[in-house]
């Protein structure tokens, strides 16, 4: 399959993962995470958040989002989250199957939730006939490739804790939030107030494996127990463990998601000089969204494959990768340009 920007989990395995998942496959060592590689990749995210901070790994973005919010919540619970967010939108209802909650959407502004945008869902604390609000839930960076600021974190954070709330953080490309933000993870998160947090590398160059983060050791009395019950405990552990070690080796990760970031924004600048073509979201990750002429929607996708994200307002996403070239970039733009003039 040709190349494309339908998404960064198209692309293929970074080859220094790929490496050092080889690099791990000889002989017999204990499953379920009781290895050395795994626990060496738990080491490297404490002292990445901090010494307090537990680690359980699993198996994707789905898996990690759905473990995050059943350690913290009951069934009787509901999560906040943006309407475009993928808990809602794109996880089949794993969420609400799996921890009971009930999702309150909230239309979000260039993809964020804000404190005033959700005080209308923080209502019936204590009131037996109504959901109780638990969790606020934000993706870092955002559905539509906005990044919040250390700032708009710490605002959410508060609010959440002024209610006996906590602040989730679906971090699937938290990566590309970094490199915007110029940032290290602990300073956008758990220095802000972040509860638990989705780490993603899957998005970024790595195969598999996610990982869950709490910052507060009390919320995961029970986590092992339902990282199990829900089918995210990988029995071959090491190759998560493997893969994390290879990540965060000379800042990797910084490197795959600074290509993938800079690769967006030469798209940005490029369609943004043909006529007809309006960018429709701040670029500041790894997506392009615009409003292009229907009529070209097809054809273009028949040489390069995007989804559209509104079909009523014809507004396409295009996502970049780690493994996106400049020339495929120009060529993708010089097919626009060819389309768009008839």
């Amino acid at each position: 399959m040709k190349k494309g920007f339908a998404s960064d989990n198209n692309s293929g395995v970074h080859p220094a993962i790929f490496k050092a998942m080889e690099e791990v496959n000889h002989g017999h060592v204990i499953g379920y995470g009781n290895d050395s590689y795994t626990e060496k990749a738990i080491e490297i995210f404490r002292e990445k958040f901090g010494e307090d901070t537990e680690v359980f790994f699993v198996f994707n973005g789905t898996g990690a989002n759905v473990l995050g919010l059943s350690s913290i919540t009951r069934s009787f619970h509901s999560i906040i989250c943006a309407e475009t967010a993928h808990i809602e939108e794109d996880e089949c209802g794993a969420p609400e199957k799996f921890t009971g909650c009930k999702l309150l959407p909230t239309e979000p502004i260039n993809g964020k939730l804000t404190p005033e945008s959700i005080q209308h869902h923080l209502k019936g604390f204590n009131f037996e006939h109504h959901s109780q609000p638990r969790v606020i839930s934000v993706s870092q960076a955002t559905e539509m490739g906005t990044v919040y600021t250390p700032a708009e974190i710490r605002a959410l954070a508060d609010l959440a804790h002024q209610h006996n709330m906590f602040l989730h953080i679906d971090g699937a490309r938290i990566a590309n939030a970094a490199v915007t933000l110029n940032m290290d993870f602990k300073s956008f998160t758990k220095d802000c107030g972040v509860d638990v947090l989705s780490f993603g590398g899957t998005k970024n160059g790595m195969m598999m494996g996610e990982a869950v983060l709490f910052f507060n050791q009390e919320l995961t009395t029970e986590t092992k127990y339902l990282r199990k019950q829900s089918m995210q405990l990988y029995s071959k552990m090491r190759f998560v463990g493997a893969q994390f070690q290879a990540y965060f080796k000379d800042d990797l990760w910084k490197e795959t998601a600074s290509h993938s970031n800079r690769m967006a924004k030469l798209l940005e600048a490029e369609v943004s000089k043909i006529p007809g073509i309006k960018i429709t979201q701040p670029v500041e990750a790894n997506g392009v969204f615009a409003r292009v002429p229907q009529e070209i929607i097809e054809p273009l996708q028949e040489h390069f494959f995007f989804y559209v994200w509104n079909e009523k307002e014809s507004e396409v996403r295009w996502m970049t990768s780690f493994d996106t070239t400049e020339r495929e970039i120009y060529e993708f733009v010089e097919l626009i340009k060819t389309l768009v003039s008839g």
